[in-house]
């Protein structure tokens, strides 16, 4: 147990006795029992839906959601509108966000528009600050095109995000094809469309010699297959979505549209050996897959509406309060602070005297309920409302900014 001073965003002293007199005028304490400190988080996957898409969520309620959540940094996703494809689509969303507590980092559009076809402006975009490139939950079906990106980024020195779906076999990803489909009702999207796009996209890494994170992967074919091809390459990494990890595709017995999500709720035995995975090491990451939607898209019949949840606020507390007999929180915070930077070759914080505050606190053991007023997104569409979770952000310092949870 450490006491920690910082002044003007700075951490000055780390030492297990710390007076407020011995730290100057103006003092602010922060203590309460079981309070832990980390580096600050960092979500790997995070649609702030600026431009185009402000009514769902814009870049200062995207931080807030995200400081709520105790994440200090995100990546967001180019699906807005327009996509975010050129140096000036990625030079908007980084000066617009220079000045907020969170530090916004920008992932490329993959293709033009996202449709697969033609290349995007990749090197001009990594110049504007680009950091890695992605065509979001449109996958490349094109497999030349897919190969042609891999050894354009290689060449960039860049990373290439992939969302695996083949849309010949996955259909509309209503929910996972399974008995729970059947007796939903339901045209259910089998985990091997996952798959088959999975190692398609691993051959094609390997042969390109290049780099590619998988950002929310749901099946247990797809832990299988990352870690053999972990076993004969070093430029794989994967992640998957905490929602992931607590519902099932009996979830969806409800209708409830908030479970409508891409990749969709896979079976129990899935979300075990995602876990597994996680506890291997064959995961890397948890990120949020944060994706707001207005009430117009998710009040309407499950078919009809558009995928996604909100995530922010809730994905420390849900996986940890579904990980915490198996991971130890060491390991947890790893995964959402650690890997992902180091994954796109982000400076990692370090809690040292001298170094800039970027932090995380966080108390591990308390139990509360996740209620409406706890969301600062600009969008509800959340099935954690009234969840109780152990496990919960208290704030992040970032610099000179102090922003609690409450």
């Amino acid at each position: 147990m450490v006491d920690i001073h910082i002044r003007k965003g700075v951490i000055q002293k780390i030492s297990k006795t710390i007076t407020p007199a011995s730290c100057g005028a103006d003092v602010k304490v922060i203590s309460k029992d079981g309070l832990h400190v980390s580096i600050g988080w960092f979500d790997m996957a995070a649609r702030f839906c600026d431009p185009g898409f402000e009514y769902k969520e814009d870049l200062i309620t995207g931080a807030a959601a995200a400081a709520a959540g105790g994440f200090t940094g995100v990546l967001v996703m180019p699906d807005t509108f327009p996509v975010v494809q050129t140096k000036a689509d990625v030079e908007y969303i980084l000066n617009k966000s220079k000045n907020l507590p969170v530090e916004v980092h920008v992932a490329g559009a993959l293709t033009q528009s996202l449709d697969g076809k033609d290349l995007a402006e990749l090197y001009d975009m990594k110049q504007a600050g680009a950091v890695a490139f992605t065509n979001s939950k449109k996958p490349v079906t094109d497999a030349g095109q897919m190969l042609r990106s891999l050894i354009y980024a290689r060449n960039c020195d860049s990373i290439i995000l992939s969302h695996p779906n083949d849309y010949s076999l996955s259909g509309k990803l209503l929910m996972n094809e399974s008995v729970n489909s059947v007796l939903y009702g339901m045209k259910g999207s089998p985990s091997i469309a996952e798959e088959v796009m999975l190692q398609r996209d691993l051959m094609l890494n390997a042969y390109s010699q290049s780099r590619i994170h998988f950002l929310t992967l749901s099946a247990s074919g797809s832990v299988a297959l990352i870690k053999e091809a972990k076993k004969k390459s070093e430029g794989v990494s994967a992640g998957i979505a905490a929602h992931q990890l607590w519902f099932t595709d009996e979830s969806v017995g409800s209708y409830d549209s908030n479970f409508k999500v891409n990749p969709p709720f896979r079976t129990e035995v899935d979300k075990l050996d995602l876990i597994k995975g996680l506890k291997n090491d064959v995961i890397d990451v948890i990120c949020s897959d944060h994706t707001p939607q207005d009430t117009e898209s998710k009040d309407v019949e499950y078919e009809s509406a558009k995928h996604g949840i909100i995530g922010l606020e809730t994905a420390f507390a849900c996986a940890w309060t579904v990980t915490r007999k198996q991971l130890t929180i060491e390991q947890l915070i790893e995964k959402i602070s650690v890997n992902p930077r180091n994954i796109l070759n982000l400076e990692v914080p370090a809690i040292e005297e001298g170094k800039k505050a970027n932090l995380t606190l966080f108390r591990p053991d308390e139990e509360w309920k996740f209620e409406e007023k706890h969301i600062r997104s600009k969008s509800k569409n959340s099935p954690f409302i009234n969840q109780v979770f152990t496990g919960r952000p208290v704030a992040i310092i970032t610099g000179n900014d102090f922003i609690t949870s409450d």
